[in-house]
């Protein structure tokens, strides 16, 4: 492992301890009650440092370790493979991290669901989102970023993949994510829509 390689691990593991913390604590005392220099203290580090990692409080609940993963695991797989069979491959490869994450995930879309300021941001957070999601695509498929229907696509497979979240949280976070997520999936026939964009 390089250098750089050890030094990216240690920020990331302390971008999840403030992550880890901060949410701890909003659900200990309120998100509004909650303060920049009450979660630096709770991940031992100075309310200068939370910035070199968080812009805000928002970004902190809205953060997403595994966008990078996804983006890795759907890029990289074997030649020959379909965007459908890439997406759900990588899906199904991260479904156990998920898992292990249930409450902190349960934690978090909680947060934004009820938190006003965070409901506020949540279309800006989508079309970031749709975004990330459409240049996957697009380097997976070879299609330019702007492709119509590559966005279109890729924002009816988020909208799916929401309401599943939506569901998991209405049903107090029982049963697996990763099933509902595949349900929403089938619902709007992503895998024929995915494959389509590889033609």
């Amino acid at each position: 492992m390089t250098e750089l390689g050890l030094r990216e691990r240690k920020k990331l593991r302390t971008r999840e301890a403030i992550q880890r913390e901060a949410t701890r604590l909003f659900l200990e005392q309120g998100y509004d009650a909650t303060t920049i220099e009450q979660i630096a203290a709770a991940v031992e580090i100075s309310p200068s440092t939370f910035f070199n990692y968080f812009p805000s409080k928002e970004d902190v609940v809205f953060w997403d370790r595994y966008d990078p993963i996804l983006a890795s695991l759907i890029t990289s797989g074997p030649p020959g493979e379909t965007l459908s069979e890439s997406v759900f491959r990588a899906m199904d490869q991260l479904s156990g991290a998920i898992d292990q994450e249930r409450d902190l995930l349960l934690a978090r879309i909680r947060l934004l669901l009820e938190v006003p300021d965070l409901k506020a941001r949540a279309w800006g957070e989508m079309e970031r989102s749709r975004d990330f999601l459409t240049g996957i695509f697009a380097a997976k498929t070879g299609r330019d970023p702007s492709d119509f229907e590559l966005r279109v696509a890729a924002m009816v497979i988020l909208v799916a993949c929401f309401e599943a979240v939506f569901e998991w949280v209405a049903g107090g976070g029982t049963g697996r994510l990763m099933d509902l997520v595949t349900r929403a999936l089938k619902v709007v026939d992503a895998k024929a829509r995915l494959d389509a964009l590889s033609g």
